[in-house]
């Protein structure tokens, strides 16, 4: 919890940064704080069973891994003793609990339970965080005052916390909220800001070291909580927080704490009627930090001695000094174990190995990568200055090369294959963060683009993905093959085919003279009367063997206009006396025997030849 309205009275202060401000840094973590915040989103008996809120430690802590961010996770020791009563408090709003007698302000320490529900899941994110190199520093007492510690001797940069009691530890950098995802940020707020807009521990100190100015804001921060009430003290009853600083500002920030001390929080009450005699407020009630109330001369020793305890608490707080060997070991870097990590994700979430290594993969190479771009900067400061140039001693540099641009969130990123890294191929990282590491991969893939682009591309080469194109290539290569075929196969029978023509030339042409001569003979004229006159009695087609096979034509197939033949007078009074020979053309009847006539006869049988070769094929 913290301070009461702590947080409202540092609202001006609260400054929102991108996740990338992260990078490169150290922090301390309140583990508890962020473990009841990941419960908080689902309490349902489903999220539970799924452990939900694991998940999501899992993902903060691989978004930090990527960025370079060293994590310390710091988890809470024993209850303090002057917040027993508060605990007990808190656990009789929840569970009946017996009280165990003891008068207040001489609690003990208290070790926490176990064994219960909430210590279990803390002990599942110890589990998993260290599996990814990540150790925990268990807290003597309470965690966010080990935090503080670590943040005030320079240790780490910043504390992530929502407990408002973390800056009357000391600390000078705190994150209260981290969001992922799409425009990931987190809420921070920052000392130097406080003092400069809130104007605390400023006032009436003259010339004073920066040792003394932590100080003395960490004193008007606790009178703060004296007023307003923490996990330590109720504070007074109906003051807010405009109020108590006002009070803070009226008295004096150097002497506000010694007035409390000496005097109680009688001046900071409201005025009560003179009827009515205040009394000093007895703690009626066992497990509670009393009001002190001051009525003139009359003081409450047994008040102020718990207002001591109070600050005491806060100033001297109970945590492992910073060069301890316990602190040591938890500054310490390991490396993450693959193997275990599959193992504790497939049986807190079921997931197969693949899927863990594509959740971690990634954010370690990046990692590596900027781990990377820190060297070679240090490098190149050192080089510039030592005027070294010692190209064996660098460290490979862990991509292997730039595969093709990307674009996410609206950010420019490139896909890169990576050097010795087990399981992982390709990823995506940051366009600006492989410049910074290795701007030599960038000239390379400009100059491998650059090459492509003046490269003509052969058109046998080009790839069409629609299947018309493929099956008609398959179809014209089959006709190659056949073509060949045929090819051999008419090699192999040319000379048959040579001889098997040239004699059946040689009868074509005996048929032709022979018909010729038919046709050209004196007994055509007599041949003709005889046809007409034993077709006119109904002689049989044997009649018709005088002309050749090849000469009568079906008129039902088309035919050119031929010039009417020359025929006889005879032949030409008998066919007025017969109409049925029109299924028969004479192509010559002519008792003339010139070279033109003979001349366009052959021309016509080769005319009527060839028509009845392309009717046939």
């Amino acid at each position: 919890m913290g301070v009461k309205y702590l947080w409202d009275v540092l609202e001006p202060c609260k400054k929102t940064f991108p996740l990338d401000h992260l990078q490169n840094k150290r922090v301390c973590v309140d583990l508890s704080c962020w473990m009841v915040e990941l419960h908080k989103v689902n309490k349902s008996y489903c999220a539970t069973k799924e452990k939900v809120y694991l998940r999501g430690f899992f993902h903060r802590l691989r978004a930090l891994i990527a960025l370079n961010c060293s994590i310390i996770l710091v988890s809470d020791g024993a209850i303090p003793g002057i917040k027993v009563p508060t605990y007990r408090r808190r656990l009789k709003a929840r569970f009946e609990v017996a009280d165990d007698g003891v008068e207040p302000g001489k609690e003990t320490s208290l070790k926490r339970n176990m064994g219960s529900e909430f210590s279990c899941i803390i002990k599942e994110a110890k589990v998993i965080a260290s599996t990814l190199g990540i150790l925990c520093l268990d807290g003597i007492e309470e965690a966010e005052a080990q935090c503080a510690l670590l943040n005030s001797e320079s240790l780490c940069d910043a504390c992530f916390s929502s407990d408002s009691d973390i800056f009357l530890f000391g600390a000078k950098t705190v994150y209260r909220e981290i969001c992922l995802g799409e425009g990931g940020y987190v809420v921070c707020y920052e000392m130097d800001d406080i003092k400069k807009k809130l104007g605390l521990g400023r006032n009436s100190l003259g010339r004073y070291d920066c040792e003394y100015e932590w100080f003395h804001y960490n004193v008007v921060a606790i009178a703060l909580a004296l007023l307003l009430g923490s996990d330590y003290s109720q504070g007074v009853r109906g003051l807010r927080q405009v109020k108590a600083c006002e009070i803070v500002r009226s008295i004096g920030e150097n002497i506000i704490l010694e007035k409390v001390v000496s005097e109680g929080l009688a001046f900071a009450e409201k005025p009560r009627k003179p009827k009515k005699q205040v009394k000093p407020s007895v703690c009626n009630k066992k497990g509670t930090l009393p009001l002190v109330v001051i009525n003139g001369k009359n003081r409450d020793p047994e008040g102020l001695e718990q207002i001591k305890q109070v600050i005491d608490a806060f100033m001297n707080p109970k945590c492992h000094q910073a060069g301890s060997t316990t602190v040591s070991r938890a500054l310490a870097e390991f490396s993450f174990q693959r193997t275990k990590l599959q193992e504790i994700c497939h049986q807190y979430f079921e997931w197969p190995p693949e899927k863990t290594d594509e959740y971690i993969l990634p954010k370690v190479a990046e990692r590596n990568l900027r781990r990377f771009a820190i060297l070679q900067s240090r490098s190149t400061e050192v080089e510039v200055n030592l005027h070294l140039d010692k190209p064996q001693m660098r460290e490979k540099c862990p991509v292997s090369e730039i595969i093709k641009t990307r674009k996410v969130q609206g950010r420019e990123c490139f896909e890169v294959s990576w050097n010795d890294l087990e399981g992982l191929e390709t990823s995506i990282v940051p366009a600006d963060l492989v410049e910074r590491a290795c701007p030599e991969k960038i000239i390379e893939f400009k100059e491998k683009m650059a090459a492509k682009k003046k490269k003509p591309k052969p058109k046998q080469k080009q790839k069409n993905t629609s299947s018309p194109t493929k099956s008609s290539s398959l179809t014209e290569l089959s006709l190659e093959l056949q073509h060949l075929t045929l090819n051999t196969t008419s090699v192999v029978t040319t000379s048959t085919l040579e001889k098997a023509g040239q004699e059946k030339e040689k009868q074509e042409n005996s048929k032709k003279h022979d018909y010729l001569c038919l046709i050209d003979s004196p007994e055509r004229e007599n041949s003709n009367n005889a046809w007409s006159e034993m077709d006119r009695f109904s002689v049989g087609p044997s009649s018709c063997s005088l002309y050749p096979e090849t000469e009568v034509i079906d008129l039902i197939s088309p035919c050119p206009e031929t010039r009417p033949p020359r025929v006889s007078r005879s032949y030409q009074e008998k066919k007025s006396h017969d109409q049925q020979l029109e299924s028969v053309i004479e192509l010559s009847d002519s008792e003339t025997d010139d070279e033109e006539h003979c001349k366009k006869a052959r021309e016509l049988r080769m005319f009527l030849q060839n028509m009845r070769k392309d009717i046939i094929l």
